[in-house]
């Protein structure tokens, strides 16, 4: 709010907006009593004599001519309106109309928001009575009060005392720009009714008092005795405690059962304490970092990352809270969020989306710089993500690190991102807790009307600097001065109580006192141990473990397969097919029983088939994957003449919790497999896929596989079963389609935190799928998919492969004589087809292929079984399609060396290195690859990489 724009720019603003009449107005007054105006204004005027080049005073007419080009619009505007100044007009009683209209349009402008005052109060035209042709003449005449909830008519005085405190005071709603009319006139009435007051009762205040308390003593606390620690401290937003115990409670008497927050790290150690009850002792431990155990799983994170859960108990019930665990990438949090909500609504069967809901803290810099706050917007109202409304709260610091508000973002408010779902916003000052906790239970009764989003700009400060170890007067010496003579909302908020005689000084006095005495009991406690562990598999996660299960039998019996791919590919009678899916639909029968080879698409339906039958869940999205990018998948057929759909999976559901749910998602990565990724977390018997359109698309997520995917249970010791699924593979489709980025993958490998796999048979990902889901242990699992693959014929499987066995990390070949072989050819992935179909044109009979189909956790094991019958055979040859500084050779050459014999050696054949992935022309792209064939299959090692 504070410097949000430089005194010129919002000069400008007003005159823009301003219609010539009241321009005129403004400086008739300047030239008679030029004190009388605001500074900005005189200045302004001031500027124009300079300019002008006319001795002062300007004339009327050359100051119209210089001010016509800035308030051309407005005088069009005027232009429409017959003359207003005549009493009698019929016109007059309207005059009060429109003025109401401006006060729910502009009044957030004017309203008390920041606490340290440091903005010049804006001056909107259309507030002033004189833009309608109105003066303090008029102020006891009665007009009019059209929707004005109130009286019919009212002294022109009081409908301007009404519309001054509903929109100008602690609280500035923002909502006109809201085209449905029942949402925008329910904010109004709701506002209008209570003159955007609370009008809490002595108890009330004084539990608000108290937490106002806990909160503030808290953090000084904490800044006494650990003493330039980092711990991102609430001061100067401690309101934020009771507004969240007043969203809680409000909620709770809605009806809901649980509440799904995200948070960066600023005031979550605060929230923890004071919202989700989480123990001093602890919090205490993480400073003083006695916290791990040496059983303790994974490596851990700061203490002002880390998430908690707890039930709390409020006058309408207990209410589940969860605060989600979060990176400093500070926003990526909020589709996390959203997924687990969702996973938590399916489950509970709660169409209604009453039972749970999400509530996501956001910081002002971040809400308005950081794309995945729009992306996420973007999806609370898509039908596969939305989750009945989201409640944000922004915690207005009016500051980024250092940098101002005027050079963070190009609009008004940092809030003004929400507007591209038309969500209301409640504008309030930090400083009154009671307005803060009024905006919270209004944030809560639209959510719950409307299941549409809502936002509360908390506005603010920062006491100290972006931690309490930085110098933020070095960069922002007014505000920091301000700051300091500023008293705390503790102080305020004391006052205004003992003031209306609700607490004497004493009992304030002593209930400070008393939270001191405990904290610095807490502190000081002898017997305080270290915390155990989170055990993070309770509740939906019993069961699973973190490691050593065995692994599941993934095969099915011939019959079911044929009866569920009957089931599954026979539609209602009088569907009508596209003559292209149907023959797709009957081929995928005669597959399943044992007519035809099995192809890709009806591999990956039947896994799916198998699951859901079952009474698994399974939940695949990404762009266009319905039908699929490669037509291969159709799990949603069209009615070529009504255009309905029908998801044919379905038909196989089998049980309370059997779903299966396939969404086509809006253009984006990073929220979407932000989503996805919390619903994993949050449903661990649910097969969570997301779908890239091409592998090289997962680039815009990247953050996602960074700090959840690939680090999320080291740090916070959360499983996730979430598929990554990569289309990948060289095709002479330039640079961005043809890499997954696969080395990245491998480089973030570590601990056995995901699975890595580059499936090269249909019958391979049908065991993949179904073991992900059967599997007691829940691992991130990372899949390069095939593109050209899936019309490749040599590889399709034979029915016995989904009948029998699992997948196989290794894949060797039976049918040549090892004793004969000269060279062994690892490979991994689509390069096999090539080197397959290129052996047999050259009717080379001594070297052998062998296939790595997990790249992580390296399959060490079924690899030397696999070589032990070649090891006579010197040449080991690794080919890749990648460049040598990309795919699998750079990581898995280490490993490979360690498992082979001491006469063996282990030779590199890939493209030269690159900084791009591929080649952009298809001719070079085919001799890239014949000059790889050859390569691998020459007669020496020469000029190999070694």
């Amino acid at each position: 709010m504070s410097q949000s724009k430089p005194d010129d720019a919002r000069i400008q603003d007003e005159l823009f907006s301003a219609g010539s009449a009241y321009l005129e107005q403004v400086y008739e007054q300047y030239l008679r009593d030029p004190e009388s105006l605001a500074p900005q204004w005189v200045a302004y005027f001031s500027d124009l004599v300079e300019v002008s080049g006319e001795a002062p005073p300007v004339t009327h007419q050359s100051m119209l001519e210089r001010m016509r080009p800035q308030t051309a619009a407005a005088k069009r505007y005027f232009d429409d309106i017959p003359a207003l100044s005549d009493r009698g007009d019929i016109e007059y009683p309207s005059r009060a109309i429109y003025l109401i209209q401006a006060y729910r349009m502009h009044g957030h402008l004017h309203a008390q928001l920041d606490p340290l005052k440091l903005d010049p109060r804006l001056t909107s035209p259309e507030l002033e009575l004189g833009y309608y042709g109105l003066s303090e003449a008029d102020l006891d005449t009665e007009f009019p009060t059209g929707d004005l909830t109130g009286d019919r008519q009212m002294p022109l005085r009081d409908i301007i005392a009404l519309l001054k405190q509903t929109y100008c005071g602690h609280v500035g709603p923002e909502f006109m720009h809201i085209t449905d009319s029942a949402r925008r006139h329910w904010i109004q009435s709701r506002l209008e009714r209570i003159h955007s007051r609370a009008n809490y009762d002595a108890n009330t205040r004084r539990h608000i008092f108290g937490q106002i308390m806990h909160a503030e003593e808290l953090e000084r606390f904490l800044h006494t005795r650990y003493v330039g620690q980092k711990r991102f401290s609430l001061e100067g937003g401690e309101s934020l405690i009771p507004m969240l115990d007043a969203l809680i409670r409000r909620a709770s008497r809605n009806g809901v059962k649980e509440i799904i927050m995200g948070m960066a790290h600023r005031g979550r150690l605060n929230v923890l304490a004071n919202i989700m009850g989480k123990a001093l002792t602890d919090i205490f431990s993480e400073f003083e970092g006695t916290q791990f155990e040496e059983a303790a799983q994974g490596q851990g994170d700061v203490k002002y990352h880390m998430g908690f859960s707890s039930d709390v108990t409020t006058p309408s019930g207990i209410v589940h809270l969860s605060l989600g665990f979060n990176p400093s990438h500070l926003e990526i949090i909020t589709p996390v969020v959203l997924g687990s909500v969702r996973a938590r609504q399916c489950r509970r069967k709660d169409k209604a989306k009453t039972e749970v809901m999400s509530v996501l803290i956001h910081g002002d810099a971040a809400f308005a710089g950081q794309g995945v706050v729009a992306e996420s917007l973007q999806l609370s109202k898509l039908r596969g993500f939305r989750i009945g409304g989201t409640i944000h709260i922004v915690v207005n610091n009016q500051i980024g690190f250092t940098v101002n508000p005027f050079d963070a973002r190009s609009t008004t408010y940092c809030t003004d991102i929400a507007k591209i779902v038309q969500a209301p916003i409640l504008h309030v000052n930090g400083d009154d807790p009671e307005a803060c906790c009024l905006a919270a239970e209004i944030a809560v009764e639209y959510r719950n009307t409307f299941h549409e989003d809502i936002v509360i700009d908390l506005i603010c400060y920062r006491r100290h600097g972006h931690n309490e170890t930085d110098s933020p007067e070095v960069t922002q010496p007014v505000m920091y001065r301000r700051i300091n003579e500023h008293p705390t909302v503790e102080q305020i908020y004391r006052d205004r109580l003992i003031s209306d005689g609700i607490l004497s000084e004493q009992a304030c006095d002593d209930m400070i006192t008393n939270y001191r005495d405990c904290l610095d009991k807490v502190r000081r406690a002898n017997d305080r141990s270290a915390p155990s562990p989170a055990n993070s598999l309770q509740g939906r996660w019993n069961g699973f473990v973190f490691e050593g299960a065995e692994e599941p039998d993934t095969a099915l019996s011939g019959e079911l397969l044929a009866d569920l791919a009957h089931r599954v590919h026979r539609l209602p009678a009088g569907f009508s097919m596209h003559p292209k899916v149907e023959k797709i639909y009957e081929n995928r029968i005669q597959m399943m029983d044992g007519k035809l080879p099995v192809d890709w698409g009806c591999g990956e339906v039947m896994a799916y088939a198998s699951l859901v039958s079952e009474g698994g869940w399974v939940r695949l999205t990404g762009e266009d994957s319905g039908r699929s990018t490669f037509f291969h998948r159709h799990a949603v057929v069209y009615d070529q003449v009504t255009g309905k759909n029908m998801i044919p999976l379905r038909q196989v559901e089998n049980g309370p919790l059997s779903h299966f749910i396939v969404v086509d998602s809006m253009l984006s990565e990073m929220a979407v497999m932000g989503y996805e990724y919390g619903y994993s977390v949050a449903e661990p018997r649910a097969l969570v896929i997301w779908e890239a359109q091409y592998g090289d698309f997962t680039n815009m997520a990247q953050v996602v596989v960074d700090q959840f995917v690939a680090a999320g249970e080291t740090k916070w010791n959360r499983m996730s079963g979430l598929v990554l699924w990569l289309p990948h593979g060289y095709e002479g489709q330039g640079a961005e389609h043809s890499s997954a980025r696969l080395e990245r993958f491998l480089q973030l490998c570590a601990e056995d935190n995901m699975l890595v796999v580059y499936p090269t048979t249909p019958a391979q990902l049908f065991h993949l799928f179904r073991r992900q889901l059967m599997s007691k242990v829940r691992k991130p699992l990372i899949m390069m998919g095939p593109k050209s693959m899936l019309r490749q014929k040599l590889s399709f499987s034979k029915l016995e492969h989904f009948t029998h066995g699992r997948f196989l990390p290794v894949m060797g070949e039976r049918h040549l004589q090892p004793a004969l072989m000269r060279r062994v050819i690892l490979c991994s992935g689509k390069v096999y087809y090539d080197l397959l179909a290129e052996r047999q044109k050259r009717e080379i009979q001594d070297i052998v292929l062998l296939r790595i189909e997990r790249l992580y956790p390296f399959p060490a094991a079924e690899l030397k079984t696999e070589l032990e019958p070649y090891a006579s055979t010197h040449e080991i040859f690794w080919v890749q399609e990648e460049p040598a500084n990309q795919g699998a050779w750079p990581f898995l050459n280490s490993p490979i060396r360690q498992i082979l014999s001491p006469d063996q050696k282990i030779f590199g054949v890939s493209r030269p290195e690159s900084a791009a992935p591929a080649v952009g022309s298809l001719k070079r792209h085919k001799q890239e690859l014949e000059a790889l064939l050859n390569a691998a299959f020459a007669e020496g090692t020469e000029g190999l990489l070694v």
